[in-house]
């Protein structure tokens, strides 16, 4: 397993908190950033930076544009969802177009999954 933080990379992700996308806003500001349960923005892990990322639910939460899906792209998500994995978190991947359009039920689908993923962890204890 490699190095599960990456200090080069944390200028990087201070940009991105700064400049964060429409829907990394809408989610932040309208939802995560009030949940009960505590959510991260642009964490640094490895050699990614994650979206949004639940260290309590083991949950990282990645909002994908249209460029993932493009040629070679769904392969390098598929490397970076098996690498999380390596560390026993779960990736749930959200289109953008979902964030605009059904933003309640994106919510109620986070809910559900940081909800099943804390009732488990309970279970293991």
């Amino acid at each position: 397993m490699q190095r599960k933080y990456n200090r080069q990379l944390i200028p990087f992700a201070k940009q991105l908190r700064k400049e964060m996308t429409k829907e990394e806003r809408h989610l932040w500001y309208d939802f995560l950033r009030t949940y009960p349960v505590r959510f991260n923005r642009q964490k640094v892990f490895g050699k990614y930076i994650l979206d949004f990322y639940c260290a309590e639910a083991k949950l990282v939460i990645e909002l994908d544009g249209s460029q993932h899906y493009e040629d070679g792209n769904l392969e390098k998500d598929a490397e970076r969802t098996a690498f999380l994995k390596e560390y026993d978190l779960a990736v749930i991947r959200i289109p953008n177009n979902d964030i605009s359009k059904n933003f309640r039920g994106v919510c109620e689908y986070i809910d559900a999954a940081v909800r099943q993923s804390l009732s488990q962890k309970s279970k293991d204890f």
